[in-house]
Order: structure tokens, then C-alpha cells, then sequence
């Protein structure tokens, strides 16, 4: 019997149509497949504690953060999570982030033999874009990247899916040794192909959050340039404030194009996968900035596009670059440029180039960028820290 002690704890609520939740998703029942069992700790969607078994293996913790703000959810978190783990050790604890990381961080071997963090974003560059008057408090920044400093210091190992925010971890003296990139995935048994829809009138598509760092309002931008020489609408799929959809229609009516956009909720990945049969193309049109730029990412959606037979127009940006080549998996564009989208969208009336990129992305995912070939790696990096399948507490 493997008494091996694992957890996977992230300030995310899962279960959710949202990048973090499917990367989650994706990882811990890796781990649950080769270690047996592992600990998943979350945010509650309610006020209330609930523990269930979401899949053999997995144990499901979900805790409530409550509070006006994003620091009294964090703290309420944290407290919640410390009265629970009361007494409880385990071989290795896997994070995500400061918010559930700092006091496990602050505490290693109180809870844990080893800590992996697994750094997908860093407050001190994401927070701005998401409340933007923190920009101006240099003491919150000093004292997030302070925790931040603490996480990356403790940790034996830190995973991220881009070599960009690798290279930035070691301007933070993080050595190189102590990193591991290990890129999205796709899963695709959804993610399935179909040869690229190619018609008179062109449908655009974008999926995923709606923060500023996206430049989802380029998009907009561009099929209004496009409308004057062609029809061209746009459908929106993503998670934003009130005030962001407001701002995008407001955005859309301006340029004489609100009727040609549409803007849905979230909706499940099989739900997804139609409405990316039925565009003509993806647009990821990421804007030149530090989130982008410094910190990096691995934009799940290019991914998932590039799976499915919709060709991706992406923005020429060093993080997409990792991911396939300009006019051989994706068409990549001038960032910032609604221009840029809009020469993008005449070139994939070109049939017979939108049929190769088409192709060529779904080969490149199916060698390089499935879960399964993200959870060898994952499974790699717990083996190199000693967290094998025999041990015992």
C-alpha cells in the first residue's frame, strides 16, 4: 500500500471553464494516476468547506475565501487552511502562487519534506492590470514581491510553462538549475480536428479571460478595419467584470460594428470546441507589456486552437514564438496592430495556406504539447526531488 503523502493546493476554484482550473484539472490527475492519491486544496465557489473525491485518487478540499477584498480573501484563505493542516505532514506540497503559498513557504518543514512552486504569474507584475490603483502602492508591491522572493526561495524545485519567465526567475536569483519549464497541454480527445472552415464571409473568434494584457479590444479594432472591404464578425467567449463587456460593446457601437460582435459567457471545453469548428480563425492578439513581455505565460488558448484546425493569429510576441513559427503553426502579427489582425484575416483567404497551417499546428501539438507529455515531465521533476511511487511516511 503507498502511503505517500502528496498536495496540490492553489488560490483557484476548479471545476471551472478557465485556463488555471483545466491546467489544474489536468496536473493533479497525473499525479493521482502514477502516485495513487494526492490532496487537492482550492477555493470554495460557496461560504461553506467541502471535501469530495472528484476523481479516483484525488481528494478535493475546497475553502471559502471571504472578504471586500482581495487581501482579507487571501488572509481567510490562509487561516482556514492552517487550522485544517493542523498536525498534518506531507512528503511534498505543490503551489501555485503566494496567496495559498506564502505561509506553507514561511513553515516548510513544518508541512512539508519538499515544496514545488509552480509559477504561472506573479502578483507584483499581474495585479496591476487586474486592480489598477495598486500600481501606485509601492508598499503593497514591495511586500508581494517580498513573498514572492520567500516562495521562490524555499521551494527545492519551480516549475513554469515558458522559458521567458524562466529566464526572468533568474533575474530574481533564482538559479537555472533550480527551474523546470514544463508547457501547457491539450487534451485531444476534445481538442479535436476538423479541417479548416473556409468560407465567403469570415468569422473570428476569441476565447479566454478578458484582463487588458489580452488586447481583446484590437480584435474589435480590426474587424472594423476589415468591414470595409469584407464582411467579417467576431464572437467573444470569456470571463470579464460587467464593467469590461460594457467597455467592449461601448468600444464595438463606437467603430459601427456592435452589431457584427457577439460576446458569450464561459462555457465547457466540449461547448468550446464547437464554436472553434465553426470560426474561421482564433485571434490571441497579447499586447507588448511586462505581464506579457517580462513575466512571459503559455497561452493555453493558442494551444488549444492550434489543435483543433482553426488557424490561430497570434501576436508576434516571444512567449507565442516558444510555441510554433510565423506561417508554418500560426500567423503572427504586429502587436498592438488592429491593422496587423486585419491583413492577417485577407492572408487565410488564402485556402490553400489556411489548409497547411491548419495541419501543420495539430502535428505540432500531438508531438509537443499534450497533457500527457506535460504530466511525464511533471512526474520527472517530483522524481528528481525523491517522491517516488515506493516511499512511505
Amino acid at each position: 500500500m503507498n502511503n505517500l503523502k502528496l498536495a496540490y493546493v492553489s488560490f483557484d476554484v476548479v471545476l471551472a471553464p478557465k485556463g488555471a482550473a483545466i491546467h489544474i484539472e489536468a496536473f493533479v490527475n497525473i499525479i493521482a494516476i502514477y502516485y495513487g492519491n494526492i490532496e487537492l486544496v482550492t477555493v470554495s465557489p460557496s461560504f461553506e468547506i467541502t471535501t469530495s473525491l472528484i476523481t479516483p485518487g484525488v481528494t478535493h478540499l475546497a475553502l471559502p475565501a471571504l472578504g471586500d477584498t482581495l487581501i482579507n480573501r487571501t488572509m481567510y484563505f490562509r487561516q482556514q487552511l492552517i487550522k485544517l493542516w493542523e498536525g498534518k505532514r506531507f512528503d511534498l506540497v505543490h503551489i501555485r502562487s503566494i496567496y495559498e503559498g506564502y505561509a506553507i513557504a514561511l513553515n516548510k518543514y513544518k508541512y512539508c519534506n519538499k515544496l514545488i512552486f509552480e509559477v504561472n504569474g506573479l502578483p507584483s507584475i499581474e495585479l496591476k492590470y487586474r486592480y489598477p490603483k495598486v500600481a501606485d502602492d509601492r508598499e503593497l508591491l514591495h511586500k508581494l514581491k517580498a513573498q514572492e522572493q520567500i516562495c521562490l526561495e524555499k521551494a527545492d524545485l519551480i516549475i513554469t510553462p515558458s522559458l521567458v519567465t524562466a529566464s526572468y526567475l533568474q533575474t530574481r536569483n533564482i538559479p537555472a538549475t533550480k527551474i523546470r519549464v514544463i508547457p501547457n497541454g491539450v487534451n485531444l480527445d476534445i481538442f479535436t480536428y476538423n479541417p479548416p472552415n473556409l468560407t465567403e464571409t469570415f468569422h473570428l473568434l476569441y476565447f479566454g479571460t478578458l484582463t487588458s494584457w489580452q488586447g481583446v479590444n484590437l480584435a474589435i479594432e480590426a474587424i472594423a478595419l476589415a468591414n470595409k472591404d469584407f464582411y467579417v464578425n467576431l464572437t467573444i467567449i470569456g470571463i470579464g467584470r460587467d464593467r469590461t463587456h460594457q467597455a467592449l460593446k461601448q468600444l464595438a457601437n463606437k467603430l459601427g460594428v456592435s452589431d457584427k460582435l457577439t460576446i458569450l459567457a464561459p462555457m465547457s471545453q466540449a461547448q468550446l470546441v464547437q464554436c472553434i469548428h465553426a470560426a474561421n480563425a482564433i485571434v490571441a492578439p497579447l499586447t507588448p507589456n511586462d505581464r506579457n513581455l517580462v513575466q512571459g505565460c503559455c497561452p493555453l488558448k493558442i494551444l488549444e486552437g492550434m489543435a483543433t484546425g482553426t488557424p490561430v493569429i497570434a501576436s508576434d510576441l516571444p512567449i507565442v514564438r516558444e510555441l510554433g513559427s510565423d506561417g508554418e503553426q500560426l500567423l503572427l502579427v504586429k502587436p498592438g496592430s488592429a491593422k496587423a489582425i486585419k491583413d492577417a484575416v485577407i492572408r487565410l483567404k488564402e485556402r490553400d495556406f489556411a489548409t497547411k497551417l491548419a495541419r501543420n499546428a495539430r502535428s505540432h501539438i500531438e508531438k509537443s504539447y499534450t497533457w500527457q507529455i506535460a504530466g511525464e515531465r511533471l512526474i520527472a521533476a517530483y522524481t528528481e526531488l525523491g517522491i517516488n511511487k515506493s516511499m512511505t511516511v
